[in-house]
């Protein structure tokens, strides 16, 4: 039997993991549950005309195709590395709010996130039933939000006689990007709320994404539009959308595989490779206009210690901990990255030597005043010590050169007692 298979038990509603979440996510999850519920049982009243339900089956085909299409683009993206999900299931949904009526909208909502369900949980068992739910429930919520703009501006009416020569105008077109509007507002105001109850926020972008993410929605609206044109004027055309959509899910993929080629999975921070190539860069630019460049390097003082007594999972978090706290401690336009095991390097344009030694004691004294608790409650004292070295006080223009400097002054630093900040000389 295959260990991703769910069990009975993991189904019991007992045992939903959404009863471990702060109380007021609870309320909201279920709200919205309920909610979308409603809306649905108030539009199931009205019966769809036959043609409707024909628009419905070549939307609700084509998405089941570029669901196929993109699972594997996902599993393979899944298998190396754990971030989210992409379906850019928002094209179709907007689509289907332009071009279908309520109850038929929200009918393809549960085909689709059905559908995404059973392909997901082949490689992503322990997804909780909650959270599928609850996306499905808040793009119902949504796409009802951008059919009423769409009703009420009497747009929806418009696009129904596309094929009996009816052409709407810019009155229209704005009602359908504020309907898009519409939908990404109430979609992000209930999925970011529930973030902001559940996690610490350390920056908006963690609540209303970032601006890639941001604008990879705009595009789906947009290619909603176009999906939905297609329906109402000849409905299989709907197929060939497929086609654009894959390729907006291969470039997403790409941005993804280039972000990780250059970040270290552990803590986020560039990678050794990345590292040295943005610093070897800042060297020469620094060497061509006479200018000044330092290099910090920084390793934790006995972090072995904290791998065998606490296991290495502790150790990961530490040096998590540790990445937040330097890209904290440096700069706007400084590079921080991971040189390997639990040292790090840190990229200074501009830097004199008292500018290097200020940076060098902020992250010294942030490091040691980061509280960190070990599984059994006890409390895990970190300390670092830190290299400098500056170009051109050490005169050769050769990042090799200047890394090796700032080793020395670290492992100079190491013999004098650790936690603490030792400058390379020449």
């Amino acid at each position: 039997m295959s260990d991703h298979k769910i069990t009975p038990r993991t189904w019991s509603p007992p045992r939903w993991k959404l009863w471990t979440l702060p109380r007021r996510v609870q309320a909201l999850v279920l709200l919205v549950d309920l909610a979308a519920l409603g809306v649905l049982f108030f539009a199931a009243r009205t019966v769809p005309e036959p043609r409707a339900w024909a628009t419905a089956g070549w939307l609700a085909a084509a998405a089941m195709l570029h669901l196929h299409a993109s699972h594997l683009i996902e599993r393979r993206r899944r298998d190396r590395s754990n971030s989210p999900y992409v379906d850019l299931c928002s094209v179709w949904i907007f689509a289907g709010a332009i071009a279908l009526p309520l109850a038929l909208e929200l009918l393809l909502v549960a085909v689709i996130y059905g559908h995404r369900w059973v392909l997901v949980n082949r490689f992503d068992a322990f997804r909780p039933p909650h959270r599928t739910v609850f996306t499905a429930a808040t793009l119902a919520l949504s796409a009802t939000g951008a059919i009423a703009v769409l009703q009420l501006t009497g747009t929806h009416e418009h696009l129904a006689y596309l094929t009996a020569g009816v052409r709407p105008g810019l009155a229209d077109l704005a009602a359908v990007v504020a309907a898009g509007g519409t939908q990404w507002t109430v979609n992000t105001a209930l999925v970011g709320t529930v973030i902001a109850w559940t996690v610490p926020i350390e920056h908006p972008r963690q609540v209303i994404g970032s601006a890639s993410d941001n604008l990879l929605e705009v595009a789906q609206l947009a290619l909603g539009v176009f999906v939905a044109l297609a329906l109402l004027w000849w409905s299989p055309a709907a197929l060939l959308m497929i086609v654009p959509t894959f390729a907006l899910h291969q470039c997403v993929q790409l941005d993804q595989y280039k972000v990780a080629a250059r970040t270290d999975q552990r803590t986020g921070l560039l990678n050794a490779v990345t590292w040295h190539e943005q610093a070897r860069n800042a060297v020469d630019r620094a060497h061509t206009t006479n200018g000044r460049v330092g290099v910090l390097m920084i390793d934790l003082d006995w972090f072995k210690r904290i791998n065998d007594t606490h296991g290495h999972p502790v150790g990961d978090d530490v040096l998590a901990q540790v990445a937040t706290v330097l890209t904290k401690a440096v700069r706007r336009g400084d590079a921080v990255g991971r040189y390997g095991g639990e040292e790090f390097a840190a990229l200074l344009p501009g830097v004199d030597e008292a500018e290097a030694r200020t940076i060098a004691e902020r992250i010294r004294t942030r490091i040691r005043a980061l509280r960190i608790t070990a599984p059994t409650g006890e409390p895990i004292p970190l300390t670092v010590t830190v290299g400098a070295a500056i170009y051109p006080a050490i005169p050769e223009p050769d990042l090799d050169v200047l890394v090796q400097a700032a080793d020395n002054a670290l492992y100079r630093g190491k013999r004098d007692g650790r936690d603490r900040v030792a400058l390379a000389s020449l």
